[in-house]
């Protein structure tokens, strides 16, 4: 692939990921906050520390992330039962509905969009995948 394909490809993924994000149950949340909490919904309850590793963000910054996050109500944070200085963050009721009606509306608009495609736009999707797969996986 020449390198004007290859910056193409990273516009349109790029572009995509941006679109599919947009689709949110709560457009107040930020990118940070909405991050952390498919974190927690992927990967289950994290301490600070492990998020802000998954998160690439300092500590400080991943405290007002949570802090925001426990203020309104989407994750609780509870002392780990092995070391009360360490805080276990996980979501509460209200952070799984906003993450069930994200995936929910997502579906929706990404389902919509194939839809408008034709059988053989949808055939070289369906072998793109994979690829696709292991590249955001690299």
């Amino acid at each position: 692939m020449t390198s004007e394909v290859n910056q193409q490809l990273r516009f349109a993924i790029q572009k995509l990921a941006r679109r599919i994000r947009a689709s949110s149950a709560d457009e107040e949340l930020s990118e940070a906050q909405r991050s952390v909490l498919f974190t927690l919904a992927n990967h289950g309850t994290q301490s600070l520390g492990s998020l802000s590793e998954h998160e690439q963000v300092t500590p400080p910054t991943m405290t007002r992330t949570v802090s925001a996050l426990v203020s309104s109500g989407y994750v609780s944070s509870t002392s780990a039962e092995d070391d009360a200085r360490r805080l276990e963050i996980g979501l509460s009721g209200k952070g799984e509905a906003f993450i069930e009606e994200t995936r929910r509306r997502r579906d929706a608009w990404f389902t919509k969009q194939l839809g408008g495609l034709s059988a053989e736009q949808r055939r070289i999707l369906e072998l793109a995948t994979p690829i696709l797969k292991e590249l955001a996986e690299s």
